[in-house]
This record gives C-alpha cells, sequence and structure tokens, in this order.
C-alpha cells in the first residue's frame, strides 16, 4: 500500500481509531470473565464514543459487544472496558423482545448447505430444470412479521439464483416463485413456498463483459492528478484531519462504515462547532412486493448486516490518485481476531475507478470516475 506521508503528530486524542491490541484486550477480558467460548460469537465490536465535556486527561476506552451462542443460549449485550480491564455491563437478550443479532458471515454458507440437502428444495430445483450445483442461496435477514412459528428464532430466508460459472453474476438469474425459511440455530429448513416455475432470465448481467457492454472506450484523454506543494490538508493523531478553516475526527464502526465527529470551522479567533457526530444510522430497502415469496424483503443493511465490514478496500492508483492518506481501521471477525479493514477510507484528491459494489451472489466492480474529494 502506498501512502503519503502528511501525518504531523503521533499524538493520542480521545477519538483515535481503535488498535489492534485493544480488539486482543477487549477479547481477553471476555474470555476471562467466561462470555466467549467455542459455541459463542462476536456478532458486533464497536468503540463506544468518548464521554462529552469530560475532565481533561480522562479516559475510559470502552467497547460494546453482542455476542451470539451458535448452541442455542441467550445472547449477550456486553460493555468492556480496556482502560479498566473489566466487563461494565453483560445484560442476557431475550430475542423474542429484542430482535435477532446481525447476521454472521458463518451463517451465509449454513442456509445454502441445509438447502443443498433439503428435499423439499431438490424438488422445486428439478421441477424448474435446475441443477443444485449451480444454485446460489441469498441468504436474508427475515425481519419481524409478528409470525408466531418466528418468534424468538433466528431466521433467514433464502433465495434462488442461478450461477452459470464462478465469475457468473447470479443476480442476474434469479429463481422467481420459490423461497425457504431457515432457522439458523437448530439448523432446520422450517418452510419450503413453492408457487410454481417462473422462467429464469438468460441474458447474463456481467456488465464487464465485452459481450454484453461492447469494447471498452479508447478515446478517453488521459488524466494527471498534481499536487506540486503537497496536500492541501494534514492529518494528525492518525485521524484528525485539519483542511482549509475545517476540521473533524474520521473514526470508523463495523456497523455504520465512516464516522465523523467534532467538524468543525475556524471563524476568525473562534473555533465553531459544526456537527459533533455523522454518520448512516441506517440503510432500509423496502422492496414492497406483495408476492409471498418476497412480501418480506426490507433488509436493514446497517443494523443487519454490519455494512461497514464490508467496506471495499480503496487502492493508489485504481480508486486513487495524488496525494493520499490512507485510514485502515481495525475490525475484530467473529472470533475476536483483529484485522485491518483494508483502506476503507482515504483523504485524497482522486480520480480513477469508483462504484464499488460488494454482493454474496456476485462479485466486486468498479467503474470509471473522477471525483475531487479534499
Amino acid at each position: 500500500m502506498m501512502t503519503a506521508q502528511t501525518e504531523t503528530s503521533t499524538s493520542y486524542t480521545p477519538y483515535r481509531l481503535a488498535a489492534d491490541a485493544e480488539i486482543t484486550e477487549v477479547r481477553a477480558i471476555l474470555r476471562a470473565a467466561g462470555l466467549l467460548g467455542e459455541t459463542r460469537r462476536i456478532a458486533y465490536l464497536g468503540l463506544m464514543d468518548p464521554t462529552r465535556n469530560a475532565p481533561e486527561g480522562f479516559e475510559d476506552r470502552r467497547f460494546r459487544i453482542f455476542i451470539h451462542d451458535i448452541s442455542g443460549g441467550a445472547p449477550t449485550d456486553a460493555v468492556v472496558s480496556v482502560t479498566g480491564r473489566d466487563v461494565v455491563s453483560a445484560v442476557e437478550l431475550d430475542t423474542a423482545v429484542t430482535g435477532e443479532l446481525p447476521v454472521l458471515e458463518e451463517e451465509f454458507e449454513v442456509v445454502e448447505a441445509l438447502l443443498a440437502a433439503d428435499e423439499r428444495w431438490l424438488n422445486a430445483l428439478a421441477a424448474r430444470g435446475l441443477d443444485v450445483s449451480n444454485v446460489r442461496v441469498a441468504p436474508l435477514s427475515a425481519g419481524v412479521f409478528e409470525y408466531p412459528e418466528e418468534k424468538g428464532r433466528r431466521i433467514l430466508r433464502g433465495l434462488a439464483f442461478v450461477q452459470d460459472f464462478p465469475a457468473d453474476s447470479a443476480w442476474a438469474h434469479p429463481v422467481d416463485g420459490l423461497v425457504a425459511y431457515v432457522d439458523v440455530v437448530s439448523r432446520e429448513v422450517t418452510q419450503v413456498l413453492d408457487l410454481g416455475a417462473v422462467p429464469v432470465p438468460k441474458e447474463h448481467g456481467n456488465y464487464t463483459d465485452p459481450e454484453l457492454t461492447g469494447p471498452l472506450r479508447t478515446t478517453q484523454k488521459p488524466i494527471s492528478i498534481t499536487q506540486p506543494d503537497g496536500p492541501g490538508f494534514t492529518v494528525s493523531g492518525g485521524n484528525h484531519v485539519e483542511w482549509e478553516k475545517w476540521s473533524l475526527d474520521v473514526g470508523f464502526d463495523v456497523r455504520e462504515g465512516v464516522v465523523l465527529h467534532n467538524i468543525a470551522f475556524q471563524d476568525g479567533d473562534r473555533k465553531r462547532p459544526i456537527i459533533n457526530r455523522a454518520s448512516i444510522a441506517e440503510m432500509v430497502v423496502p422492496y414492497g412486493d406483495p408476492s409471498p415469496i418476497r412480501s418480506w424483503q426490507n433488509y436493514f443493511d446497517t443494523g443487519e448486516y454490519l455494512v461497514g465490514q464490508y467496506a471495499n478496500s480503496l487502492e493508489l492508483g485504481c480508486d486513487c490518485l495524488g496525494e493520499i492518506t490512507y485510514l485502515s481501521p481495525v475490525i475484530s471477525d467473529a472470533f475476536g481476531n483483529p484485522g485491518r479493514s483494508a483502506t476503507a477510507s482515504a483523504c485524497t484528491k482522486r480520480t480513477g475507478e469508483s462504484w464499488p459494489s460488494t454482493a454474496t451472489c456476485g462479485r466486486a466492480s468498479t467503474t470509471p470516475d473522477a471525483t475531487a474529494a479534499w
């Protein structure tokens, strides 16, 4: 990874990004308290915002963790202080009241594997002339519709898509008229609804394939981004950005993605606060299809899937050109292991490729764009 060196200070601030060592410490504290074990997974782990207006020099770095028990035990909502090295709180949740924790990556594979062995599902595919080995299943959040048989159960609903080859975009070939309901804790296919075969679209959706879109254009002129005197911004403390008269702290949350703290403007002699905290609190996708197959589709992408953990990496020469400072946040996997979220955000004046898209039934892709950022 190539990074322009604009760091002017290594001082620590209350709004600094989480560190690998802190995630490791959280895991150790949870294990010591008996909250992590063989059947328990971390569905969410995030650094809590620092206390505002706290005395100067005061710091208590706290993390909130949602813990799911794949064996069926009650999930836990915990708060851990890495400063005090203790569990501040641990509350067992009744999911019949609170709803389910975010979907785990390992549950994606569970749904497709269970359906591949379910006789009702196999019969439905056979009736459509489909080979189960070429059918991908999108494991989708079930929502809450007061179905009594689903109350307190961890249900995902599976829609089928045909994938003709590994790089094929399966989204272009939906298998309509068919859906399955799966309890991913008991590993039971509770229902398969088959309203009859509907023709599967044959045209592929591989929009980077010249067969579909035609050859790439060769008429575009090259763009060169240069800043002979260096970037117009500075980054200090790892994530504190100053640009012109603006200043802010760049944070990152595995649920929300990028979070901006303490956005302020230097108004003469006064540093004027504009926004304390800015983030995408939720993104809801209500499909509005009344069909029994899809009437439940209304995903809460932020809360149910943790969109921050699927942030696409930015790469020099692809997404960004010019003077670059990458910010690489640390996130936790389901077992409490820290890992870098590649380069999920950057301070830059950029051109290159944007519009990234990551999907379970297709592939990530980009399209050309040119955007001025800082």
